[in-house]
């Protein structure tokens, strides 16, 4: 075989070595490109999705509630098949204890709230009584305004017309329209909540055994159990110390005179639950209930005063000390979410913030944050820039960082 030139030799060696495909400059055009439309795509996801979970709330917050709670409910299904009892009698079992506590918590609400605020006309007499001084305060204020107003104004302000609403002409249309629709979700979260738990133990070892690598089933099966441990840690911790709590201020408002003590501490056990909004209302409906109560004005702002003063101490006291730094969440973040799911689904989206929260913020810690920033202000990828100009990536777990060399 005849000897090659050397120039043919290293023209070889520099076309094998350095295709132009992995030139540093194409590979960063490539990368801009495919950071702008991924950034594009998810800024448009995230614009589109509380839209339609809000207008698909009939399917997703069933759906929601249903696997919240089967994560919480886990660590008793895995303590019911470590005792080799089946996994769909264990999943059984979770279920209807679930159901029957939950009832029992919300009858000890509803009813007694029923009976005492069914009352309410009756006491709006002796409301006013105590409120007659701030409310004579307010009635001066309220002359003195509308005569400037009226200094002011040349004409009148006329109302605009507003269009009338029939509301349902009895009490079965009203059932008929809204009560089966919650049967059937309720009915769909228990099936939902059923077939998860029976199934998770099979659904877990098949995302784990199917991953290609050994990294990403370890990576899958931290996320799983960061995922379960979290999120029943936080609900059953909150609902000791809510319950505790609850039963601090039924005790109280029993001390001071107040009906249906068991009602209150229910109310501010559940109210508890949404963080910030929750104590703040459930003090309004403890003041309008001693109101309706008391004769006295500072007897009646005293249950209110009792349980405000002893949400504080928990907060800032007892549920740091036993939740501790593992479930520290950002305040800004809680209120943000608390804010987007009340406003996608309610009262019952406001229950679940903090749960949802804790949930993304497991998924995103593992599968990674792309940087926005640095798209818009410096490099112009989603990956960040490590030390001396290196573009970093760590996509989830433990994986080894890309490194790409900067252009020349």
């Amino acid at each position: 075989m005849a000897d090659r030139p050397p120039a043919a030799d290293a023209f070889l060696a520099e076309s094998v070595t350095e295709p132009e495909g992995d030139d540093p400059r194409v590979a960063l055009r490539r990368d801009r490109l495919l950071a702008a439309l991924t950034l594009t795509a998810g800024a448009a996801f995230c614009l589109g999705l509380p839209f339609a979970l809000k207008a698909g709330a009939e399917f997703f917050m069933p759906t929601t509630i249903a696997l919240v709670v089967s994560l919480a409910l886990i660590p008793v299904l895995e303590w019911l098949e470590r005792r080799r009892v089946p996994s769909a009698l264990a999943a059984l079992i979770c279920v209807i204890l679930f159901l029957v506590i939950a009832n029992v918590a919300l009858a000890a609400i509803v009813v007694p709230a029923t009976d005492f605020f069914r009352l309410l006309p009756s006491r709006i007499g002796r409301i006013q009584a105590n409120l007659a001084p701030l409310l004579d305060l307010y009635s001066s204020l309220e002359r003195y305004a509308n005569r400037a107003l009226r200094q002011i104004a040349d004409t009148p302000v006329r109302p605009s017309p507003t269009a009338a609403v029939a509301p349902p002409s009895s009490i079965v249309q009203l059932a008929a329209t809204s009560a089966p629709a919650v049967i059937v979700q309720t009915f769909y979260a228990i099936l939902v909540a059923f077939f998860f738990l029976s199934g998770w133990s099979r659904m877990r070892q098949r995302m784990i055994t199917t991953r290609s690598s050994f990294g990403g089933a370890m990576a899958t099966a931290r996320v799983l159990q960061d995922m379960v441990d979290d999120v029943s840690s936080y609900l059953g911790t909150i609902t000791l110390i809510n319950m505790a709590l609850g039963l601090i201020v039924a005790l109280a408002v029993h001390a001071l005179g107040m009906p249906f003590p068991l009602m209150w501490g229910g109310i501010v056990a559940l109210l508890n639950y949404i963080p910030y909004f929750g104590p703040v209302v459930a003090a309004l409906l403890l003041a309008v209930g001693g109101l309706m109560t008391f004769s006295d004005v500072w007897t009646a702002l005293a249950p209110p005063a009792i349980m405000y003063g002893a949400h504080l101490i928990e907060a800032n006291v007892v549920t740091p000390l036993i939740v501790g730094h593992r479930l520290t969440i950002n305040p800004v973040m809680i209120l943000v979410s608390i804010s987007f799911w009340g406003w996608v689904w309610g009262t019952v989206g406001a229950l679940l913030a903090v749960p949802i929260l804790i949930i993304v913020q497991i998924v995103m810690a593992a599968a990674g944050r792309p940087d926005v920033a640095g798209f818009l202000f410096e490099h112009g990828t989603l990956t960040r820039e490590g030390k001396g100009g290196f573009a970093e990536r760590n996509d989830a777990g433990n994986n080894p960082v890309d490194r790409v060399a900067p252009p020349a």
